[in-house]
């Protein structure tokens, strides 16, 4: 019987109540954080002690038993004068250290809270973030028909501009965002901002499929199919306009649940992708349930695949297996000519990378469809209206002379290889 993370988090917070005993709080201050007093020395590491053990191993009301590796930070305070803000913040240092350390209890170290300061900062400021206008934003990267070198499409990629500290790298802030309760909401944030975005861009003629990333999260919701599709409504798309990419390792983890929206999903009749092929736990079994038809190779398998025989042997046999078992195939981090030929004779279907284009601000993406002449280009009509806002079937105003492969490259200057995480 699968565990699930919230199941995790109210048996850590019966163990919590039952260790404090009565008189004493624990505040749920993040998704798998909390924060308490303890007692002062010397009883304070007796009864961390205690604390721990009771959290080590719980047991959830389906009688299932569970371990938990619990790592508690230890941060003094003087009661009236401490800043709440400085107290979490050094507990949370104290509390990484620990959990990087392999002890359960860490008392807090100025030093430690230099290489965990950030972090906390990040974590802080990124729910600002969410409500604050104009730090978020997508970029978008093309997907690209490897034969033709048609565009077919774009993933949106989210980018954070924070006031003080300037860019964050993705491959930075993303990894903190999905392991706490933030991950939902980034998620909603991206789902109605990308899909505003095409919208418009088909407005003005420009048909192409968005992909779009899914956390782990958000797998583990009972509504998200459904609100996905209200986010459809909402923005007076079709369900093919839109690609959800989602993780090996997210649907592995979340199990049956994940299945269910996924499935829910499906039958609405939006397209899944598995992202980052090949990273994760690659089972067979789930390759032939998963209700997905797109498989993405991750970057680590590309990037070198024009020089090393190894890569291509494995990246030929992720092609091969894919294709058997129905799936079309997307190559993430091609940049090079070479890599992008030697995919074309292994059957790829399509591919994104620096190659054929950085990733680019929403209006640089725009201008280079329009310049490219490569999409096919729609006029709408009042059968479009009448069809709900739905775009009808494609105009199509085709330049056979220009194809990605030849248009002038623009954008932000981002390189093309994705980082880390799901949500960006």
């Amino acid at each position: 019987m699968p565990i699930h993370i919230d199941d995790m988090v109210q048996d850590a917070a019966r163990s919590l109540r039952a260790a404090l005993g009565p008189g004493r709080t624990a505040y749920h201050v993040a998704a798998t954080q909390f924060a308490f007093l303890s007692p002062p020395e010397p009883e304070r590491d007796a009864y961390l002690a205690l604390l721990g053990s009771m959290l080590a191993t719980a047991q959830n009301a389906s009688v299932v038993r569970f371990a938990m590796t619990p790592a508690i930070g230890v941060t003094p305070v003087i009661l009236g004068e401490a800043d709440p803000r400085d107290v979490l913040r050094t507990a949370y240092s104290a509390a990484q250290d620990a959990r990087a350390s392999e002890n359960a209890v860490s008392l807090y170290s100025p030093d430690e809270d230099r290489v965990h300061g950030r972090r906390f900062t990040l974590l802080n400021d990124f729910g600002a973030a969410l409500d604050q206008p104009g730090q978020l934003r997508l970029v978008f990267q093309p997907r690209v028909d490897v034969a033709s070198g048609q565009c077919v499409g774009a993933e949106a990629l989210l980018r954070w501009k924070h006031p003080r500290l300037g860019e964050v790298s993705p491959g930075e802030f993303i990894p903190i965002i999905e392991q706490t309760s933030l991950a939902k909401p980034t998620t909603a944030w991206v789902l109605d901002t990308a899909m505003r975005q095409l919208a418009a861009w088909r407005k003005e003629g420009l048909d192409l499929q968005l992909s779009i990333n899914v956390s782990a999260a958000n797998l583990e919701e009972s509504d998200f199919a459904g609100r996905v599709q209200l986010y459809l409504l909402k923005h007076r798309l079709r369900p093919d306009a839109i690609e959800l990419e989602v993780t090996e390792s997210a649907v592995m983890e979340n199990g049956g649940r994940a299945m269910t929206q996924l499935r829910e999903l499906k039958a609405a009749g939006v397209p899944l992708a598995i992202d980052d092929f090949g990273t994760g736990y690659s089972s067979l079994a789930y390759l032939q349930r998963l209700p997905a038809r797109v498989v993405k190779i991750d970057q680590s398998f590309i990037l070198h695949l024009a020089e090393e025989e190894r890569e291509q042997a494995l990246v030929r046999s992720m092609i091969t297996l894919s294709h058997d078992l129905g799936y079309r195939v997307v190559a993430e981090g091609v940049e090079s000519a070479a890599a992008a030929t030697m995919l074309a004779g292994m059957g790829c279907e399509e591919a994104q990378g620096y190659h054929f284009a950085r990733s680019m601000e929403a209006e640089d993406f725009r201008q280079w469809l329009v310049a490219s002449r490569s999409l096919p280009l729609r006029t709408a009509t009042a059968s479009d209206a009448a069809a709900g806002g739905h775009p009808g079937p494609s105009r199509v105003q085709r330049d056979p002379g220009l194809s990605f492969r030849k248009a002038a490259l623009a954008g932000s200057g981002h390189r093309s290889t994705r980082p880390g995480g799901t949500l960006g």
